[in-house]
Formats: C-alpha cells, sequence, structure tokens
C-alpha cells in the first residue's frame, strides 16, 4: 500500500498531465492528441511558454489553439501571429468557426475586423507597431502563438519576430511553432533567456508516413529498398543503374562527335509532358497532387499543356460545383477586367481539376483555388515554391519537376530545407494513411543526391536581425538610448553570435598555450631568439617585398614595350633556354584586359598569341619587315616563306647576341643591407643550435598569425549589434532624428514609417519634396520607395509622369545624399528608389483602366495588386507621419484613389 506522500505524489502528476483546462481542450476534438501535442499544452497550463519544431501537417497549430482556449477561459487575450496576411486570413476563418464572430479579431493592415476581440489574428508586423505605440489593444493579453517563427530567418522581414519576442511584456506567454529546425534547443536556449521558463519540444515523427519515388519516363521506382543485410533502406540499384547507363550513353555519344561519326546516336531521353505525369499518378490513386515548378510562366504553361491534351480530372457534378463557388467568389469582378484577367481560361482549367498557383496570380484566384483544393475538388495544381511557405494546402503526392531553380542570379541546387519544406505538403492528417513525394527523372539526376535531399530533414534557423532606422528611434523613444543597447543585445542574432564566439576563444586559448610552449622550446643560452627569428622574418619580408616590387614594375615596363611594337617588328622571344625570332603580324592591344597580347609568326613557322608571361625584360625591335597585303597567317606556304624571310634578316649568332635574358637587380635595398647587418651582429647568430631553435620560432610565427585571425573573429562578433545600433544612432544623430541621448520630433515622425526605404521616406517628408502634388503624381512619387524590380539592369528606362520627375528627381538626390552618411557611419541600409512602379501607379491613382495599367506595366495581375496594396500602406504611414497639411490629405486622396477595382476586391495582399 502506497504512503501519503507517494498518493499526494500520483495526485499532483494527475493534475499536472491532465489539468481541468487540456480535459476541456480533448473533448473539442473528434481525434486524440499526439504525445508531442499533449506535452506541450501541458506545459502550458503550468505555466511555461513552448517551443514546438516539428513537420509540416503535424498538427503544431492545435498547440497554438490551446493557448487561444486558455486565454478564454482566464479572461485574458491572445494573439494569433502570422507571418503573411494569407495565413492570417486562413486562421481568422478557422477560429472564428470555433470560437465564434463576437470572439475573433482579424488585424493585418489591409483588414481591421473587432481589434478588441479576447482572441486577434494579426501580422507579426502588427504586433510590433502595437508595441512600440505603447496599444491600449494590448491590455489583458496572456497569450501570444507565432506561428511559423522560424521566419526569423528571413532576410528582410525576420527582425520583426525578434523585436516582439524582446519586447512582449514578461507575464505574456509565448508559444512558438516552428518547422523542424536542426538547432531547435539553441533557440529554446535563447527564448529562456530572454521570456523565462519555455519548454521546448522537438518531434520529427510525421503523422502520415512518406514514401520517396523518382518517375523515369511514365514508370514509377521507389527511391529507397529494403535490404535485409543492413540495417537501413538503400538507393534503389535500379535507379543506379539507370542513371549509369545514360552516363555511359553520353561518354559514348560525346566520343562519336568528336570522332565525327553521327550515325548510330543514342536517342535523346525525353522526360514524360506534364498530362502524362498527371495521367500516371491519377492511375496510380496518387491525386490530388501539388507540381512545384520554380516558374511562374512555367506554371501557367503547365495548365495549358493540360487543357491543349484533353486531361480532364473532375466529374459533370464536380465541374458544376467548382463553376458555381468560382462565380460566386469572383461576381465582383467587371467583365472587362475578367478578359484581362485571362478569367475564362482559369475557370475552364478549374472545371477540369487542374490549376496554377503563385504568386503573379489575383488574390482572390488563388483564395480559389485554395479552397476547391481543401475541397478536393480540384486534383492538380502547379506551383511556385511559395506555396510551400504559405497556407496550409496539403496534397496526397507532391511532384518536383528540378532540383535546382533559379535564385535570382543563377542556378541553384535545392538545399535539403527546401526539399524537406517542399515535400512536407504530401499527405493529409486524417484523410491519407501515407503521402508521396515524386521527383522526376532527367539524365544527370543521381538518385544518391537525391537521397541525400530526403534523408537530410532539418535545417538551421539563424538569425536576421539588424537594427533599422525605425527600429532605433521607437526604441531610444521606449526606453532611452542606454537600455535600448542593453535590449538589443538580448536578440537571438547576438546569443547566436556569443555561442561561436565561446568556441572561438577556446580555440584561441589553446593556440596561446601552444604558442608559450614554442616560445620555451626556442629558448637559446647566448641571447633572445625570440627577437633574433623576429629580425629574420623582417629580412624575409623586406626582401619578398623588394622581389614583389621590382617583379610589379618590370612587368609594367615589359606591357609600355610591347605596346610600342608596330606590325612587321622583329623581336627576339625567350623560349626556355634558347631565344626565338618573332615577326609582329597584330599587336594585339584590343584583345585581353590584362595587357597587350601581339599575334606573332615564329621563325619556326607556328603563330601564336604572346602574353607578358613570355616576356621577362622589355623588348625592343632587332629588324623590321614588310609584311605583303598576300600574306594570310592560315597559309602554309606563306609561312614558310615569311619564316625564312625573317631568318635571313635576323641570323642565329644575332639572336644570341639580342637574346640576352636581363633582369638583374641594381643593388641590395639599404634597409635590407641594414637588416643584415643587425642578423649578423646579434649573440644568437652564432649558436650552434641556430636552426633548430629557428624551426620552433617559425612554428610560434605561424601559429601567431592563426590566433591573431581569431581574435579579430572574436573582436567582430563581440557586441556585434550593439555597435551596429551606435552605428545606426550615428547617422541618426548626424541627420537630427536624435539629439543628446533623445529622440527629436523628426526622429517621431520616422518612427511611425515601417519601411526598407524608411530614412529616405523620412527626409522627403522634412524636405518638403512632396508638396504641391496630385494625389497620382504623390503615388507615382511613394511606388519609387516600396517597388523593386524584376526587370534586368539593361531593361529600357522606366517611364516617369512629368509631374513627378522634379520630385523623383530630388528623391534620388537625397538618396545619394543619405548613402554618404552612411558610408561616413559604415553602415548601408538604404537601396537606390526603384522608378519602374511609378509611371502605372500614377495611371492607377488617375482612374485608368485595368487593362490600360497592366499592358502599360508588363506585370500581372497578383504583383499589381501586391505592389498597390504596398504602396497604399506606405501611403497610409506617410499620411500618419506628415501631420496636419497637404500632403496629409494627398496622401489619403491617393490611397483611396488606388483602392478600387481589382485592388478593391483582393482580400489578400
Amino acid at each position: 500500500m502506497s504512503s501519503p506522500a507517494e498518493r499526494y505524489a500520483a495526485h499532483r502528476k494527475s493534475v499536472t498531465e491532465n489539468g481541468p483546462a487540456l480535459r476541456e481542450f480533448r473533448g473539442l476534438y473528434d481525434f486524440d492528441l499526439d504525445g508531442f501535442q499533449l506535452e506541450a499544452c501541458r506545459a502550458l497550463e503550468s505555466g511555461d511558454g513552448v517551443l514546438v519544431a516539428a513537420p509540416t501537417g503535424s498538427g503544431k497549430t492545435v498547440v497554438g489553439e490551446f493557448a487561444v482556449h486558455l486565454a478564454l477561459r482566464e479572461g485574458r487575450k491572445c494573439f494569433y501571429t502570422t507571418p503573411i496576411k494569407a495565413l492570417s486570413n486562413q486562421k481568422y476563418g478557422d477560429l472564428q468557426k470555433r470560437y465564434g464572430a463576437k470572439n475573433v479579431g482579424l488585424l493585418t493592415g489591409d483588414n481591421s475586423v473587432n481589434g478588441e476581440a479576447p482572441i486577434v489574428v494579426m501580422t507579426t508586423e502588427v504586433l510590433r507597431n502595437m508595441l512600440y505605440a505603447g496599444s491600449q489593444t494590448l491590455d489583458r493579453l496572456g497569450y501570444v502563438v507565432m506561428d511559423e517563427v522560424h521566419y526569423l530567418a528571413d532576410r528582410f522581414r525576420g527582425a520583426v519576430w525578434e523585436e516582439v519576442i524582446i519586447h512582449l511584456a514578461d507575464s505574456v506567454r509565448v508559444v512558438a511553432l516552428s518547422a523542424t529546425v536542426s538547432n531547435a534547443e539553441e533557440f529554446g536556449e535563447w527564448l529562456k533567456a530572454v521570456r523565462g521558463d519555455t519548454t521546448v519540444i522537438v518531434d520529427e515523427h510525421r503523422p502520415v508516413p512518406l514514401w520517396q519515388h523518382m518517375l523515369v519516363g511514365t514508370r514509377l521506382y521507389d527511391l529507397f529498398v529494403d535490404d535485409p543485410r543492413e540495417s537501413r533502406a538503400k538507393v534503389n540499384p535500379e535507379l543506379r543503374r539507370i542513371s549509369l547507363d545514360d552516363v555511359r550513353k553520353a561518354k559514348i555519344n560525346n566520343g562519336r562527335r568528336s570522332g565525327r561519326r553521327r550515325d548510330h546516336r543514342p536517342v535523346r531521353f525525353r522526360p514524360p509532358s506534364r498530362p502524362d505525369v498527371i495521367e500516371r499518378l491519377d492511375r496510380a490513386g496518387l491525386l490530388p497532387a501539388i507540381t512545384f515548378i520554380f516558374s511562374r510562366n512555367g506554371c501557367e504553361a503547365a495548365v495549358s499543356q493540360c487543357l491543349h491534351s484533353g486531361l480532364r480530372l473532375t466529374s459533370r457534378e464536380d465541374a458544376q460545383l467548382i463553376r458555381r463557388i468560382a462565380e460566386e467568389r469572383t461576381a465582383d469582378i467587371p467583365e472587362a477586367d475578367k478578359a484581362v484577367l485571362n478569367y475564362h481560361d482559369w475557370l475552364t482549367g478549374l472545371e477540369r481539376g487542374i490549376a496554377a498557383h503563385h504568386a503573379g496570380m489575383l488574390p482572390v484566384f488563388k483564395e480559389v483555388v485554395e479552397e476547391l483544393f481543401a475541397k478536393n475538388l480540384i486534383r492538380a495544381v502547379f506551383a511556385t515554391e511559395t506555396l510551400a511557405l504559405g497556407v496550409n494546402m496539403p496534397a496526397r503526392t507532391v511532384v518536383i519537376e528540378k532540383l535546382d531553380k533559379w535564385n535570382g542570379e543563377t542556378h541553384a541546387d535545392l538545399t535539403p530545407g527546401e526539399y524537406t519544406q517542399l515535400i512536407g505538403r504530401a499527405g493529409r492528417r486524417g484523410i491519407d494513411v501515407e503521402g508521396h513525394a515524386v521527383v522526376l527523372y532527367q539524365p544527370g539526376v543521381d538518385p544518391g543526391a537525391v537521397a541525400g535531399l530526403a534523408g537530410t530533414r532539418t535545417y538551421p534557423l539563424n538569425s536576421s536581425f539588424r537594427p533599422s532606422y525605425n527600429m532605433a528611434v521607437n526604441l531610444v523613444g521606449a526606453v532611452g538610448r542606454e537600455r535600448a543597447g542593453t535590449l538589443l543585445e538580448e536578440s537571438f542574432a547576438q546569443f547566436q553570435a556569443d555561442r561561436a564566439v565561446v568556441g572561438l576563444a577556446r580555440q584561441l586559448h589553446k593556440s596561446e598555450e601552444a604558442m608559450a610552449g614554442y616560445t620555451e622550446a626556442a629558448t637559446c643560452h647566448m641571447g633572445d631568439f625570440m627577437e633574433y627569428a623576429a629580425l629574420r622574418r623582417t629580412l624575409s619580408d623586406a626582401e619578398a617585398n623588394l622581389s614583389r616590387s621590382r617583379a610589379g614594375s618590370r612587368r609594367l615596363e615589359v606591357a609600355r614595350s610591347l605596346e610600342r611594337l608596330r606590325p612587321g617588328d622583329v623581336v627576339i622571344v625567350p623560349s626556355g633556354r634558347t631565344q626565338t625570332v618573332a615577326l609582329i603580324l597584330d599587336t594585339g592591344l584590343a584583345k585581353r584586359s590584362d595587357g597587350p597580347a601581339p599575334l606573332v609568326l615564329l621563325d619556326s613557322r607556328q603563330v601564336k598569341r604572346l602574353t607578358l608571361a613570355d616576356f621577362l625584360v622589355p623588348v625592343e625591335p632587332v629588324e623590321r619587315v614588310k609584311i605583303p597585303k598576300w600574306f594570310s597567317p592560315r597559309n602554309p606556304q606563306h609561312r614558310k616563306d615569311m619564316a625564312a624571310t625573317l631568318r635571313n634578316k635576323v641570323p642565329h649568332a644575332d639572336v644570341k647576341r639580342h637574346g640576352g635574358r636581363g633582369g638583374g637587380t641594381e643593388g641590395d635595398d639599404t634597409e635590407i643591407q641594414r637588416i643584415r647587418a643587425a642578423l649578423r651582429a646579434h649573440p644568437c647568430h652564432g649558436c650552434a643550435d641556430r636552426e633548430d631553435h629557428a624551426r620552433w620560432a617559425e612554428r610560434y610565427f605561424r601559429l601567431e598569425r592563426e590566433a591573431a585571425g581569431l581574435r579579430r573573429r572574436v573582436e567582430s562578433r563581440s557586441q556585434v549589434i550593439a555597435r551596429t545600433f551606435d552605428r545606426v544612432c550615428g547617422v541618426l544623430e548626424q541627420l537630427g532624428y536624435l539629439k543628446d541621448g533623445e529622440v527629436t520630433d523628426a526622429g517621431r515622425r520616422l518612427g511611425r514609417i515601417y519601411s526598407e526605404l524608411d530614412l529616405l521616406t523620412a527626409e522627403s517628408l522634412r524636405e518638403g519634396l512632396w508638396e504641391g502634388l496630385s494625389p497620382a503624381e504623390l503615388a507615382a512619387c511613394v511606388s519609387a520607395l516600396v517597388y523593386e524590380s524584376r526587370q534586368p539592369e539593361d531593361a529600357a528606362p522606366p517611364r516617369i509622369p512629368p509631374g513627378s520627375r522634379d520630385a523623383l528627381t530630388a528623391m534620388v538626390r537625397v538618396w545619394r545624399e543619405l548613402e554618404g552618411v552612411e558610408k561616413d557611419n559604415d553602415v548601408a541600409f538604404q537601396r537606390e528608389p526603384d522608378l519602374g512602379f511609378a509611371f502605372a501607379a500614377y495611371r492607377w491613382a488617375g482612374g485608368e483602366d485595368l487593362d490600360e495599367v497592366l499592358g502599360e506595366a508588363g506585370m500581372t495581375a497578383g504583383d499589381f495588386v501586391r505592389s498597390v496594396k504596398q504602396l497604399m500602406d506606405l501611403l497610409g504611414q506617410i499620411a500618419d507621419a506628415a501631420g496636419d497639411g497637404p500632403v496629409r490629405r494627398t496622401a489619403r486622396q491617393a490611397a483611396e484613389a488606388m483602392r478600387r477595382g481589382v485592388v478593391a476586391y483582393s482580400s489578400v495582399a
């Protein structure tokens, strides 16, 4: 029989494991919670914050929903934050269904619905802005769910997550939900450091098992097969054989081509068409499927190919339901705009169960695709990778066409993290017993490399945090300059830098210990050997510097002598231990960027192009030969005749006389002579063990160089965020946004502007560059602060509205001035304003039709809507920051003028 103490401990454990809130919450679901979900919920109910890192589709959001449940039960608020507006809208709908419209609000910048509700879904930027403004909406806030928290690695927006985590009140519990990352424990340690008790839960188990395949032609192979002789599966040997056969065929083919044989070439491998792939998956029962194509045009082309092939994946009843849903959701779009938006082709694809999904689509079109896919009415979606990072849209199968993508500069291989993110969509929980990932085979794809991607499930989460101008003025205004710097040192970026410093410092300590040992080993009874060794190194460095200096000077002299040569000049060229005669045919002054490269005929009849490396000393002509007009260096007889002329002009004896190699020194440098004298006079110079001591000293100096590099790395990482913050504050003080550690009126205006070009926006306001503009002209100017062109650098110059030209010119001038101030303070945050959207913004704000504006801009509807909404958002911030006056009124008029047509009926940006 157990003791009273044991019975009490068992009771406490039962309460902890199944608290009243968790018992209530479990009753809301018709399925049992997984172990990691229960563990996280128990930690939350016991008062901890939590970090949950688990695969896509594993049900992490259940933990976030438990935080919502706790908040309602305790009479407190819960903010559910997401990285993108589309995800916010989706989560808002989900929570409304469960808790009712009166209990759930939405704040995304575009939408403000019931913002004082106990549950508010918002983008992370909205919460950051609330924290800086000290908003009353934060009253009674008890929980903040940060969905997709691994977004803090995002280069452009990641800092927002860290700002929120650092600035939330200590009473707020953070629920961080992340994809599986390899350093979750490190991130969890940081959360504990800045938020207090935090339970870290890492679960790598997929609730729906995933099978990996490769499709060769239209035959589907398993990527892995079981091997009874080994403990784990191995790469399918059939796939390896196919890959090796293709490599062998390619080698044979190349050999035949080099041998100029054109018969019996191997047939070129042709991958299956996209309709064939979808039909193959359909026969195998593997639809619905998402095919990832890393090109918007490629996604649209795939849909067209499927339609032209006659592919149909829906019944007549499904097609009718699809049409009804699509028409209801797009009823507000005018018929004239539907033609511009290619609406009817889009609808035809939907009716057949086929659709594209990418950022270039009109937002409402994407929303319809997502809704129909969730209802199992769309069976094949062709998407860019943005789908993998956004809304909840799982499939039975994921297809990856290629294992590389264009990253804006080059074609780069997919990383294991990117691959894992893409295939994470495969397998619908509660619907599929297993998910499938299919990679399309093509020659050159190594099944072993695919297996490597498939076998690496995790990727590291690295901070992208850096202080911005807006962040600096808001921080200083809220807590003062000194405390602001301290707060920033609490960032995950500094946490990671400090951890790296620990390892570097340990390595540096070992190096210093070894250096002490080398110094002792080099001890000499005749004197200070390290002093003597330092003299030897100084001498060696001085001799090397002198040699490099002379080589550089000699190279310059050789280049100048070659530049003076003219066709018909005869020169002597060193050739091994001998010299040869060369006739200048072409000076080659424009052939190479690294110096002249004359084309010559040698007396051996060879024609070649010489470079600076062929001459050790400057060259002078020894003869001149007239080159006949009929001479052709490609004609063997012409070369033979001219070579004979050369040998007659410059006999062998003259070659030896003219061909001296030269290049001697003009005498030792006086400083080198002084060092040599000091070396000979040193007591250790006469030591019998001198060279043995020198070997130890050389090891010391080599290690000293390594240690110096380690010290520089330690210093560069220590307090790196605080040092950057100081430089940012230096810019702000120089421009008058901060003064004596306080935020000025100009600084408070800057604090209301959340934009990549926040400082340029504030300076344009302060200098009055936008006063007197019409709403359309102001829209054109402000567009340059949010738009980033996808056009190549050599594209035609953008059109500029005449009324905006002077203001835009002045903005570029201000940017150049800011660039100089930033350079003085060793920062570089402000990119050049981009004028590529100015004319489109001007025309749209001026009321022109969609087809005219899109045709002029050369943009997709989705890109256009997103750019306009970003512009409207900044116009709103400018109106807020400008104060009473004409610019505020004009900014609001411009934003309102742009809120029409496709922009007005697109709920998602």
